[in-house]
């Protein structure tokens, strides 16, 4: 830790830089970018760095932003990231800095993300004397989609020079209130692949079944099938197949030929993961063919599971402590959400710890990815102070 720094003066510096990130989180807003087309988002961030003086290597994963921040001497590298892009949801009317892009929204807070990771690094710009070591600000795009940017940044060796000895990120969390941290040492968040299926059978007029091998019906069955034999693999194991799309483009007297599916496969076990990964095709053309049609099944695959290495994370929660007072950090239990931060933990010891940001007294918070997502911008003050003093700690005094 840098001795001469306290947690008073790190307070007193968010407080004073706090209206610069509702500024920018709202500038962000109004402005939402899909993944990897965030070219105004990184532009934006990379101004707001230079304005600072701070180093600034664009061009990550192709719209994404670093920023180097250099302590008084050199010493070991940490990165704090956060994620740019925004989602497809066309925003509900209400906040006068709604997206201004029809049809896609900060619906999942990457722009406070931002905001408070370029207001931690305009701090650790401002007290870089009284520090060693290197702090990396990466602002990441395509958190969204797979292939998800991390595994971009990390493909391309833009965290080799220098190369971070940890990382720490953060997520917005409505049901928690302001004012909270949580934590989670070890597996916290699952893995996440995506499921495709093309059912095919013989379509035809619905009035003659006899000529038909009906890809509607044989699909009804596979995912009757897939769903009471999924629940032989629980075993009251965390682990989830679900369906959430069945297209089949016939008319009320038209069977078409075949039937598309998607879902989702999330565990926290890497090694059922793979099993499921070949069991999930074999096993549902079986099913197919006993009903006389066949089907095509691809596993894409997502995000890993996201492992919050323990002796960092218990660092972090104890900078956490120190900052905000040990009664407003909490346990947080784990989700069955994913990260594409994940891909991170698999090579650096990683932290990625939620940010509460609802206010509870006023009722449940609209959730993440919903048209009237929203958050308590006060929030973005603990979020930016934690990440400072967390990084301070992994630090050596300048």
């Amino acid at each position: 830790m840098a001795e001469r720094i306290t947690v008073e003066a790190v307070k007193e510096l968010v407080k004073a830089g706090h209206a610069h990130a509702v500024k920018d989180r709202r500038h962000l807003h109004a402005r939402p970018e899909l993944s990897f087309q965030e070219h105004e988002t990184a532009a934006y961030i990379a101004e707001r760095l230079r304005e600072q003086g701070i180093e600034v290597r664009p061009g990550i994963a192709g719209t994404g932003v670093i920023g180097v921040v250099q302590g008084a001497k050199p010493g070991r590298v940490f990165c704090l990231r956060a994620d740019i892009d925004a989602l497809p949801i066309q925003e509900a009317e209400g906040a006068p800095y709604r997206s201004t892009n029809p049809g896609v929204m900060h619906a999942c807070g990457h722009d406070a993300h931002t905001a408070m990771v370029l207001s931690a690094g305009r701090i650790l710009h401002q007290l870089r004397g009284e520090w060693n070591g290197t702090v990396l600000l990466l602002f990441q795009p395509g958190e969204e989609k797979i292939p998800g940017g991390a595994s971009v940044v990390l493909g391309e060796g833009a965290l080799k020079n220098p190369a971070p000895e940890g990382i720490l990120g953060q997520h917005v969390t409505p049901e928690l209130e302001v004012g909270k941290v949580g934590f989670h040492a070890g597996p916290f968040m699952a893995s996440s692949d995506e499921v495709y299926i093309t059912v095919k059978g013989k379509g035809g007029h619905a009035a003659q079944p006899e000529k038909l091998v009906d890809p509607i019906v044989i699909a009804a069955r596979l995912l009757l099938a897939l769903k009471d034999e999924f629940d032989a693999w629980r075993r009251d194991r965390p682990l989830v197949l679900g369906f959430g799309r069945v297209i089949a483009d016939g008319a009320t007297n038209v069977v078409p030929d075949e039937v598309r599916i998607a879902g989702t496969l999330r565990t926290f076990d890497e090694g059922l993961r793979a099993e499921l990964h070949g069991w999930l095709p074999r096993r549902a053309a079986e099913i197919c063919a006993q009903h006389g049609g066949s089907c095509e099944l691809e596993v894409r695959r997502g995000y890993p599971v996201l492992v919050n290495d323990p002796p960092l994370t218990e660092r972090i929660r104890g900078a956490a402590a120190e900052f905000l007072g040990a009664e407003h950090v909490v346990e947080m239990p784990r989700r069955m959400g994913s990260e594409d931060f994940a891909f991170y933990t698999r090579v650096m010891p990683g932290c990625f710890f939620r940010l509460g940001t609802g206010n509870l007294k006023k009722g449940p918070a609209p959730g993440l990815h919903t048209p009237s997502f929203n958050i308590a911008e006060e929030a973005m003050a603990i979020g930016a102070g934690v990440m400072v003093w967390g990084a301070l700690g992994e630090l050596g005094s300048g």
